[in-house]
């Protein structure tokens, strides 16, 4: 039997990693730069194993029983081909939803919306788990940051094209980046986190006009994804999480009855390795 449990929760913008005792006493933690398994294996995996080394403190880490929850992980098939670099006596790669789903939730039913550079929705109901969304930054993930900063940017270039009326936040951002050339030179190159960290501005601007377009537009979004999963009935309490959680909570109206989340996707993590072990 293991002595020792690790958590990890990975994705495009770090990577978190906790370690505790048989008992879920935690004994340890560390945090390191981008785990994306999708786009860069090679680093997902230094990184990984990085946080790894030092949440462990020179502990065996073949003693030690891990679940990973990693954005991106049933797409890229980490499952498979991740478990065979790591050091551990056991290890569960799932995608970050699952992890997700139950550090907000423990184990009772609900609905969660998991916003941050991502997004995805999940539903577990009678011991049943539905996701929807996510899908990645290209094709998905809406309302996430990086589509928030994806959708002020191009807003502002239509601005100024002069087929969308500019406002403070667009005029500022074209002065800011460069101009038009300066937005679409960062555009090549950006990340999602990149496209995120644009994003943050429009919840210190929610009533700028430009700011408000964008925000509506992904409302529209989170409640299309969250009435998906309400059952017939009476509706579910709507947890959100992420770094955007907290603003679409706020902006959810009354729609849903909420609940604040009971942990992080880190804390389910932790928890699902512990049921491994």
């Amino acid at each position: 039997m293991a002595s020792w449990v690790m958590g990890i929760d990975g994705g495009g913008t770090g990577c978190r990693a906790v370690l505790a005792d048989v008992a879920g006493r935690v004994i340890g933690r560390a945090d390191g730069g981008p785990a994306n398994v999708m786009s860069d294996r090679d680093e997902a995996v230094r990184t990984i194993l990085g946080v790894t080394q030092a949440a462990l403190a020179e502990r065996d880490p073949a003693d030690c029983v891990a679940c990973l929850g990693l954005a991106g992980a049933e797409v890229a098939d980490a499952g498979v081909w991740l478990p065979p670099f790591l050091p551990f006596a056991r290890a569960m790669v799932v995608q970050d939803a699952q992890t997700a789903l139950q550090g907000a939730l423990g184990d009772a039913d609900g609905i969660v919306a998991a916003i941050g550079t991502g997004s995805v929705f999940m539903r577990r109901l009678q011991g049943q788990v539905t996701v929807v969304g996510g899908r990645g930054a290209v094709l998905g993930d809406e309302a996430s940051g990086a589509w928030l900063g994806k959708r002020l940017l191009a807003l502002t270039l239509r601005a100024a094209d002069g087929v969308e009326d500019h406002s403070p936040l667009t005029r500022a951002l074209l002065a800011g980046m460069g101009g038009v050339g300066g937005i679409i030179a960062f555009a090549r190159t950006a990340s999602g986190a990149d496209f995120a960290a644009r994003a943050r501005i429009l919840a210190d601007n929610p009533a700028d006009p430009a700011a408000m377009a964008v925000l509506d537009r992904a409302d529209r979004h989170v409640a299309a994804y969250v009435a998906r999963l309400q059952p017939p009935g009476e509706p579910l309490p709507v947890t959100f999480t992420g770094g955007l959680g907290p603003l679409f909570a706020a902006r959810s109206g009354g729609r849903w009855p909420l609940s604040a989340p009971k942990g992080t996707p880190l804390d389910g993590a932790l928890s699902l390795a512990l049921r491994l072990a």
